[in-house]
């Protein structure tokens, strides 16, 4: 049975799109509302669908003529981020440790990169590379290959394992039917261009005021393509290892370290964004709460780049044993949390347009129009 605070915020975010249903002044805003408009009923699987549908953009709350003071208090962004905040404990595999996650989320974090951290010094203190003489930027001086691969290779692999099996239970949730090749590149298109952050008219999407603007959707794309530069980085070099027995460290004009800066410089500055627009957020269109949960993955993804970026920097230095510790055990500590938090939107949304991409192409069983 699920808990009653989730039953509120389902029976809310059911009752606020009964109201939008009937009135559809909003369907221009983003895919939610078109795909509202293809159901009478709002079952639990048609609501997390539609929540992980909706950027969060907050353009229908200032376009609403029921919003608050009206006394329908309609507020679309809100109550479907309260169903979307449980999308990601629902469909979590463990399942205890989504529900865990969604509880204690920022100390969870912080406790892993504190407890990580720990574990990886004083592992360098028993081989006395705390603090050691320079290297020449040689990390597996510092910890072997081997080890390195040992440590993270599970743990990337839980996190891939994880969140495949969530969104597998979020797609057969509510099945659209079969995904062509037309569709999943409608959806690509979406979800990277972050087409629906752009408030309908392409003009960008309010935060701390009833102004347009394209700051959100920049920051994400900061964010996001420095963290796929810095896969990218990663994969380069493993093929480097792997491939052709090119062994790091790799100079700065490599491949693998032009990708790996040009992704840490562009984290940093997303993040950083994000965080700024974050604290200024007009709190209509957050949950309580809500902005200390996006800060807790905001911030670690700043404190993976940030460090990363300092250990380059200082690679050739004593000091490059106790970065690396703690650069690792951010990272670690990021996979660790992958599947549970913040960053778990990325595919379930991406689950969520394809799945808008299939059902817009099939007939409207209730007969409105829905596109």
């Amino acid at each position: 049975m699920l808990p009653l605070l989730q039953l509120i915020e389902q029976a809310e975010a059911g009752r606020v799109l009964q109201i939008c249903n009937a009135c559809r002044y909003c369907e221009g805003h983003c895919a939610v509302f078109p795909a509202m408009a293809r159901r009478l009923e709002f079952p639990a699987a048609d609501l997390h669908y539609l929540a992980n549908l909706c950027h969060q953009c907050g353009a229908c709350l200032h376009a609403c003529q029921y919003a608050a003071p009206h006394e329908f208090a309609v507020n679309v962004p809100r109550a479907l981020a309260a169903v979307r905040n449980t999308t990601y404990a629902d469909y979590a595999w463990p399942q205890a440790l989504g529900g865990l996650y969604q509880r204690r989320g920022l100390s969870l974090a912080a406790a892993l990169v504190a407890a990580l951290t720990l574990f990886l010094v004083l592992m360098l203190a028993r081989t006395n590379n705390v603090w050691h003489e320079p290297m020449a930027g040689d990390f597996y001086r510092v910890f072997p290959h081997g080890l390195m691969v040992g440590l993270f290779a599970p743990v990337f692999a839980f996190a891939v394992l994880a969140l495949g099996v969530g969104v597998t239970r979020f797609w057969r949730a509510a099945p659209p039917g079969p995904a062509g090749a037309a569709a999943a590149a409608d959806a690509a298109h979406q979800a990277l261009s972050l087409q629906h952050l752009g408030g309908g008219h392409g003009l960008g999407c309010p935060n701390d005021s009833d102004a347009f603007s394209l700051a959100r959707r920049r920051a994400h794309h900061f964010t996001f393509y420095g963290f796929m530069l810095c896969f990218a980085a990663t994969c380069v070099a493993t093929l480097y290892h792997y491939a052709w027995g090119w062994q790091a460290p790799y100079a700065l004009s490599s491949l693998p370290v032009l990708l790996g800066t040009l992704g840490g410089v562009a984290m940093v500055l997303g993040t950083a964004a994000q965080a700024w627009l974050l604290r200024r957020r007009d709190a209509q269109l957050s949950l309580p709460g809500q902005p200390r949960h996006d800060q807790a993955f905001i911030a670690l993804l700043f404190t993976v780049a940030s460090t990363g970026l300092a250990l380059l920097g200082l690679r050739q230095t004593s000091a490059m044993g106790l970065l690396l510790a703690v650069h690792l055990a951010c990272v670690m500590a990021l996979f660790l949390t992958l599947p549970y938090g913040k960053f778990a939107h990325g595919p379930y949304r991406a689950a969520a347009l394809l799945k808008w991409a299939v059902e817009k192409r099939q007939p409207n069983r209730v007969g409105m129009q829905g596109d």
